[in-house]
């Protein structure tokens, strides 16, 4: 039997392989998997707690199903009227979006805020004190001694 015949990698693959195990690589995929999860929550959040909250505040709009018909027959929802081929403007899908953009954005600030906090944290106890700077030189000055 004929040994098989070495097949060489590509540069190119070699150098695939090493991008991928990068920590930043890794680190930006586990990011998007907790922010699509995190999406998610906010959705339910918005739609399901803070917009009948609104609405019951403001007499009883459902935000979901706040639009406006530029052409077409209305009917009682949105999606009703959308797939009877109306053209509409979905002021409450609209509303929804930016109450869930500023959630989001209010919870990246300060988990943004917290880990600045924490990284000047850790600086500051890896940052050698003026005593122990003075120690490492009085040592190394006892080193250098014959």
């Amino acid at each position: 039997m004929m040994p098989p015949i070495p097949i060489a990698e590509p540069a190119w693959l070699r150098e695939f392989k090493a991008f991928i195990m990068r920590g930043n690589v890794i680190d930006l995929a586990v990011g998007i998997v907790i922010g699509a999860a995190f999406t998610t929550i906010v959705g339910s959040l918005v739609e399901d707690l803070i917009n009948p909250l609104i609405g019951l505040l403001v007499g009883g709009i459902d935000f979901s199903n706040l639009f406006i018909v530029l052409t077409g027959e209305r009917r009682p929802s949105l999606e009703a009227t959308r797939d009877g081929g109306a053209a509409v403007l979905a002021i409450g899908r609209f509303i929804n979006a930016i109450i869930k953009f500023l959630i989001v954005a209010l919870a990246i600030f300060w988990l943004l805020k917290i880990l600045t906090r924490l990284r000047i944290r850790e600086e500051a106890v890896k940052a050698p004190t003026p005593s122990e700077k003075l120690l490492a030189e009085i040592l190394e000055e006892l080193r250098r001694k014959p």
